[in-house]
C-alpha cells in the first residue's frame, strides 16, 4: 500500500504518481472521488495496462493539494469497495 502522503496535482491533469514503501512508483489516473459513511475515498487506475483499481481514503488539504490515506481496517475496506462497485454498476 502507498504511504500516507500529501499530493499536489495540476487541475488540468488527472494523473498522480503513487510511491510505495518498496520504492516502486506507479502513475495512476484519478477515476473519481466518492463518499461512504461520511468520509471521502478516491479510486485510482494504474497506467500499467493492468485491471487493478486502487482505493484510498481522500482528504482535501486545499484546492490544489490532497492526502491519500490507507484504509487500515479490512472490514472497512470491503465496505468501501462494495460502495465503489455499486456506484460503478449504476454508471
Amino acid at each position: 500500500m502507498a504511504e500516507d502522503k500529501r499530493t499536489q496535482i495540476d487541475e488540468d491533469v488527472d494523473v498522480i504518481t503513487l510511491e510505495f514503501e518498496d520504492g516502486v512508483e506507479i502513475e495512476s489516473e484519478v477515476m473519481g472521488i466518492f463518499e461512504y459513511d461520511g468520509n471521502e475515498y478516491i479510486a485510482l487506475i494504474p497506467l500499467d495496462d493492468s485491471d487493478d483499481v486502487y482505493i484510498y481514503g481522500y482528504k482535501e488539504i486545499s484546492d490544489e493539494e490532497f492526502e491519500l490515506v490507507d484504509i487500515e481496517s479490512d472490514e472497512l475496506f470491503a465496505k468501501v469497495v462494495e460502495e465503489f462497485d455499486a456506484i460503478m454498476a449504476e454508471e
